[in-house]
């Protein structure tokens, strides 16, 4: 799914909801969405004042129950939670065909940064950072590893979770304009070719209530880093086809697991 989110929590539950029977009805196994999937809203205060704690969430609430009537399971990309103390967290979510919740992951590498346009993001302002890995045996597309957004610049992760069993990571992402044109198809690849595994990567596109543009250009990209899917910059519905047999014809191409060796320290 690839979303223009807004700052209405209710309205971006109801467009989930479409996307659930949508996907459904194109004879999808599993959706994916975007990071920051229930609201997408700069202003702090705001924010602050709309989010919910995990088991409060209407969002979350309203998904679930989604996935439970199309008997669909849905990695919701990301919602802001309330964690205590002013603060939130980024976290996804692993939703099954009956709508229980198998798995969450909070990001762990927070965006801050100022960018050459004049824009500036301070995410450790307002989020708490996650510290664990996470992959999720038993999903329709085989065993899948969690990461979100800005965690694509950390290959570290990404090779923890391929070590983990993953078959699949998801990145769930709302790219800036400038850095997804110059990095979001490069760095996916790469991540892809590195693991040799499948990335699934469902993003924010277009222009936001809250002021930001997002580059959108959901995308697949298999373990030889071949483009299964670009959707481009409208917001909808985009469907790949998942071969996990891709998997082990790359890795007999180039053995790359077999070959990692550990790396002592750098010595002075």
């Amino acid at each position: 799914m690839q979303a223009q989110s807004g700052i209405d929590p209710a309205a971006n539950a109801a467009h989930l909801i479409k996307a659930v029977g949508k996907a459904r009805a194109g004879g999808a196994a599993m959706l994916f969405t975007p990071e920051m999937s229930g609201m997408l809203d700069r202003d702090r205060d705001q924010a602050l004042g709309k989010a919910r704690p995990e088991e409060e969430d209407p969002v979350l609430a309203a998904v679930r129950d989604a996935a439970a009537s199309s008997g669909l399971w849905v990695h919701l990309g990301s919602l802001a939670v309330t964690v205590g103390q002013g603060k939130l967290a980024n976290r996804g979510f692993v939703i099954d065909s009956a709508g229980a919740i198998r798995a969450r992951y909070d990001k762990i590498h927070l965006f801050d940064v100022d960018l050459p346009t004049g824009e500036s993001w301070r995410e450790s302002a307002m989020y708490e950072p996650g510290e664990v890995a996470v992959v999720v045996p038993g999903t329709p597309v085989g065993t899948l590893g969690l990461t979100i957004c800005y965690d694509l610049r950390f290959p570290a992760l990404f090779e923890r979770l391929s070590e983990g069993g993953a078959d699949l990571i998801s990145v769930p992402a709302a790219f800036t304009v400038p850095t997804g044109q110059a990095h979001w198809q490069t760095l996916l690849r790469a991540r892809a070719i590195e693991a040799e595994l499948f990335v699934v990567a469902a993003a924010q596109a277009g222009q936001h209530e809250d002021g930001r543009q997002t580059y959108g250009h959901s995308l697949v990209a298999d373990p030889w880093g071949d483009l299964l899917l670009d959707m481009g910059e409208a917001p909808g519905i985009g469907f790949a086809d998942i071969d996990l047999a891709r998997i082990s014809e790359v890795r007999g191409r180039i053995p790359v697991h077999q070959h990692r060796r550990p790396i002592a320290p750098v010595a002075n």
